[in-house]
This record gives structure tokens, C-alpha cells and sequence, in this order.
């Protein structure tokens, strides 16, 4: 009996979860934590514009948005990254089409506690605290003394591997191993990077602009000694003059239903990148916004 019981249930369940990813009137959107707090204001926003339309927010990095997507699972990817050459392998086998829509740009902070008095930061720099066998892993190694960093021995704040972020800092930074070192701290979302930052004298970590809080300070970021360093704001990810600056990204597998259409250029159009640019983000063109 009990058995039954349970394929009955487990039936039921089955039927309720097609229902559910078969209706017009839901979107289901996962993927980038850099991405979610524009994501979650824009699906607030669009159901003022379409109220029959619900749309369903969900992070857990770039990687599981993609791992959801070729499953079937959701209807959009939110992605801080652009969709690696395993999963369009995957996406082959599985006969499916991700489609690629660029809705904004990033620029990726490197953060230090605001008592840090280090102003600039170059890319080998970079690379020598978080590379495989890094040669930087005191602050004094720097040339400087963060108050109240006991020992001045460097906290390194990251991401886990299947994040956008973690790639895309891997990618562009860690040119020689390729390979991130022991013993970084891998936090679950963008926002945790942060906080850990403030929380710690000793910190530095990277993570999205749209995070940035008072209590910390971004560094200035140079590509070599011998190029002027930028700072990360939403006018040096929108031009390119921010070395760390990245496009954001939706996917959708094709054919897309309508809806998915429709909600996408209304992501794209003056109102939902209006959004984006006071969440902290940069939008695909100059917008009027008030």
C-alpha cells in the first residue's frame, strides 16, 4: 500500500512539474549571482508592464543557470560569462540551440577593506595573490601595512568554480597556471564577497560593481606598470577603458516560446535599461532615463 501510495505521489508530481514548465505565463530564469539583483528588480518591474506574465528569478552562478537550461529546467540563463565549448557540446548531443543576448556590462571590482591603503593594483599583482603558488601572501610584500590586519598576511575572497565570475577573473588574470591557489575563500554569491571583505582587514576579492557598499574601497586596476590604472564604474565597463569590464548575458534555447521574445526585448528596451543602469550596471546604448 505504501508503495503505492508513493508512485501515485510521485505521478501526481510529475504531472504538476510539465504543467508548470509548459504554461505560457511563466518565465523560470537561474544562473549569474552577479546578475540577480538586476534580474530580480527586472522581473518586479515587468509584472507592472505584463501582469498575466510571472517571471521567476534564481541564482547559483552562471554554470548552474547554463546546467538548467540544457536540462530544460528554465527558460533563460543568466550568465556572467559566455557559454563555454563543453556546454555547447552538450547542447549539441542534446540537439539544443542556445541563443545569446547581450543585456549589459559589468565591471568586475577588485575590493579591499576601506582601512587598506592601497590605492592601485596591476594585473601580474593580481595574479601573484591568487595564481597557483602565489608570491604574494603578505600585505608588507605590497610595500604596505594594513591597519588592523594582524600579521598582514593576505585573506583571499572568491568564488566558487561555478560561477561566471570565478571564470571570468580566472580567464582574464591568471594567464601563467591558469589555476587559482589554495586556500582561497570561495563564497556562494557576489554579495558574501563583499561583506567578507568589510568584515576583514586583511581582504581582497573581486566581484560585481552593483555590489559595492561604503565600507569598502575598489582598487584602481592597472593591465602593466606601465598603463594608467582605471577605476570601475558604470561609464569604464560601458567603453571598454575598464581592463576588467565584461559583458552580462541572457540565453535562451531556440525555438523560444513568444513570451521569452517579448520579455527579452523589453529587457533590452529604454525601460528595463533603465534598470540595469541604476542597479550599477552599464546598458548595451546610452539611455534617457529619469
Amino acid at each position: 500500500m505504501n508503495k503505492m501510495r508513493i508512485l501515485f505521489y510521485s505521478a501526481c508530481l510529475v504531472l504538476y512539474s510539465n504543467q508548470v514548465y509548459a504554461t505560457d505565463n511563466v518565465i523560470l530564469t537561474k544562473g549569474s549571482d552577479t546578475l540577480l539583483v538586476v534580474a530580480q528588480a527586472w522581473a518586479e518591474a515587468y509584472d507592472r508592464v505584463k501582469p498575466e506574465i510571472t517571471v521567476s528569478v534564481g541564482g547559483g552562478g552562471s554554470g548552474t543557470g547554463f546546467d538548467a537550461l540544457l536540462k530544460g529546467l528554465v527558460d533563460i540563463a543568466n550568465s556572467s560569462r559566455p557559454i563555454d565549448t563543453f556546454e555547447l557540446e552538450r547542447a549539441a548531443r542534446l540537439r539544443i540551440s542556445p541563443v545569446e543576448r547581450t543585456v549589459g556590462y559589468d565591471a568586475l571590482a577588485v575590493y579591499i577593506h576601506r582601512d587598506n591603503p592601497l590605492s592601485t593594483i596591476t594585473f601580474k599583482q593580481l595574479e601573484d595573490i591568487f595564481g597557483k603558488n602565489a608570491e604574494l601572501k603578505h600585505w608588507t610584500d605590497l610595500g604596505i601595512e594594513v591597519p588592523g590586519c594582524e600579521g598582514q598576511r593576505i585573506v583571499r575572497v572568491g568564488r566558487q568554480n561555478n560561477s561566471g565570475t570565478y571564470t571570468y577573473f580566472r580567464n582574464s588574470i591568471l594567464t601563467k597556471s591558469r589555476r587559482f591557489d589554495l586556500g582561497i575563500l570561495d563564497m556562494l554569491s557576489s554579495k558574501d564577497v563583499v561583506h567578507l571583505v568589510e568584515k576583514t582587514p586583511c581582504a581582497i576579492g573581486y566581484s560585481g560593481l552593483a555590489y559595492a557598499t561604503p565600507m569598502v574601497k575598489m582598487a584602481c586596476v592597472s593591465k602593466d606598470e606601465k598603463s594608467a590604472c582605471i577605476n570601475p564604474s558604470i561609464a569604464s565597463a560601458n567603453d571598454g577603458s575598464y581592463p576588467i569590464a565584461r559583458p552580462l548575458f541572457m540565453y535562451v534555447n531556440e525555438p523560444a516560446r513568444v513570451e521569452i521574445k517579448n520579455y527579452i526585448d523589453w529587457v533590452l528596451s529604454q525601460e528595463g535599461q533603465c534598470i540595469i543602469l541604476r542597479k550599477g550596471y552599464a546598458p548595451v546604448r546610452p539611455v534617457k532615463c529619469e
